[in-house]
């Protein structure tokens, strides 16, 4: 009985431990996996403005919300040199420009995601300008990347000219997106839409243009200007418009051409924009030589004569030259009309004023948001000051922007006041920003958030505690020595059984 016993309590406790390590793996293998993100994805944006291309790096889960990634920006990188729309006689030489920076690029990436990594170039205003003006200088310059980025490691998309509302309402989207207006992390840490929040208004100043978005109080009036964005599920209709030529650069060289024609003489001329004591000499071509100075441009015109600019420090007669540059009659006191004759709904709500508006502020020493009187009085002070002490006041001293923040600032106040509409109510509204994070406020994000749409989301991955091949190994040994020892116990059984039955008869034939 002894034998027969042993053999059956081991196989009793080998089939109850394998049953219970059975039941444990199947619940550990289901219970403990985890649900990973399939990774990160990238994307190169180059923002080729008109005074220099600025390279951007974003990357969000390939796992997206709604259709649309969860983008951040990761790197920055300003490419050494002029706007691309500067190399027209010399497309060639643009490739060298951009290895800087997309060296160090490709050590920001992951080398395995370098070939599933989009690049995108987006030309603004100086390209637009350039094709108005020469559209083949413009095709070559264009063609010139983009021999360089097929020689490259990632994806290449395509280098192309954004038109003026498209640069408007990618800055709208980056500020909202950054603003956290599209998408915000709940109690649970998960994405979710705002409540009721509404958005906020862009201003973009470039170097050739600026742009002006928000969703006016009808967003179906003037249906023209306006522009329906789907992000995160949700449809916006965006009045944007971009005035082409009223960049602080453009403006700036059509201030001089004016100063030129107003001028007894065509060597020197008295600029009251211009700090006082401060002289330049600067040839026609480089005010004079652009399409949007094309109507101020003298009968005799030489690209290459040298023009004498003497600062006056004059802050009234540089706001009177200023308002020059805006064509406010075409308007005929309509309330819905900027300049020019163009449409533009009542200003509404909060706005964001970035880029050329940004840096402006900074150097009248001003930040975020303030009073239309408070601007005023540091405009006034800051144009009334010397070139020399100018010098001691500007955190960052360079001349090339140092003797335009006079002229920068009556721009500013002429186009937010009397082009935009803003008052002394409304301006307070307005909030001076160069960042949120650290993602600089540009349309490029916006641009790279709007590309995402059409990048298709890859699946959950799903990391299991034990591999499907060691899972599968254990559970099949671990069931078969539990079918083994269900086997050897029937069988003991058996054996026991017909050993008792023998017994029995053994002790029926034993003679008494």
């Amino acid at each position: 009985r002894m034998i027969t016993r042993t053999p059956s309590v081991v196989a009793q406790v080998f089939l109850l431990l394998s049953i219970v390590l059975v039941i444990a793996i199947a619940v550990i293998q289901i219970n403990q996996q985890q649900i990973l993100s399939p990774g990160l994805k990238y994307g190169i944006v180059l923002d080729a403005g008109s005074s220099r291309t600025t390279v951007y790096v974003y990357e969000w889960p390939a796992e997206k919300e709604n259709d649309t990634g969860v983008v951040s920006q990761t790197f920055k990188c300003n490419v050494k040199g002029p706007g691309i729309s500067s190399y027209e006689s010399n497309p060639g030489a643009l490739a060298k420009l951009f290895d800087d920076c997309l060296n160090k690029v490709k050590e920001r990436i992951p080398v395995h995601l370098h070939k599933n990594t989009s690049v995108y170039l987006g030309a603004t205003a100086g390209m637009r300008l350039l094709r108005l003006q020469n559209e083949t200088a413009a095709n070559e310059v264009l063609e010139s990347i983009q021999n360089y980025f097929r020689a490259q490691p990632f994806e290449f998309r395509g280098a192309q000219i954004i038109t003026g509302p498209e640069e408007g309402v990618y800055g709208w989207i980056t500020a909202n997106y950054l603003m956290g207006n599209f998408l915000e992390r709940n109690l649970w840490r998960t994405w979710v839409h705002p409540y009721r929040k509404d958005t906020m208004g862009a201003l973009d100043l470039g170097g050739a243009s600026t742009q002006i978005s928000f969703i006016p109080e009808d967003s179906q009036e003037n249906f023209n200007s306006t522009l329906q964005v789907k992000l995160y599920g949700y449809n916006y209709n965006v009045y944007t418009h971009s005035f082409q030529c009223y960049g602080r650069d453009e403006a700036e060289k059509r201030l001089l051409a004016l100063l030129l024609q107003k001028s007894n003489t065509s060597s020197n001329v008295d600029n009251p924009c211009y700090p006082q004591n401060y002289n330049t000499a600067l040839a026609m071509k480089y005010f004079s030589g652009r399409l949007c100075t094309q109507s101020l441009r003298p009968a005799n015109y030489y690209p290459d004569q040298l023009v004498s600019f003497h600062g006056t420090g004059d802050p009234g007669l540089c706001q009177e030259m200023v308002s020059l540059l805006f064509n406010s009659a075409a308007c005929r006191d309509r309330e819905d009309c900027a300049f020019n004759g163009i449409h533009l709904p009542k200003v509404k709500g909060n706005f964001v004023a970035f880029s050329g508006f940004y840096y402006t502020i900074n150097a009248l020493n001003l930040s975020g948001h303030f009073s239309l009187a408070d601007f005023n009085s540091s405009m006034w002070f800051f144009c009334s000051q010397s070139w020399a002490q100018l010098q001691f006041m500007l955190p960052k001293f360079e001349e090339i922007y140092a003797r335009s923040y006079c002229f920068s600032a009556n721009f500013i106040y002429y186009l937010l006041v009397h082009g935009y509409n803003f008052d002394a109510e409304t301006w307070p509204q307005i909030h001076f920003q160069k960042e949120v994070g650290n993602s600089s406020i540009a349309w490029s994000l916006g641009y790279m958030l709007s590309l995402t749409n059409m990048i298709p989301a890859e699946g959950k991955l799903i990391r299991l505690p034990l591999k499907p091949s060691l899972f599968t190994g254990l559970l099949i040994f671990f069931t078969a020595t539990s079918l083994l020892c269900l086997l050897f116990l029937v069988y003991l059984c058996v054996v026991s059984r017909n050993r008792k039955n023998i017994s029995r008869v053994e002790h029926v034939f034993i003679p008494e």
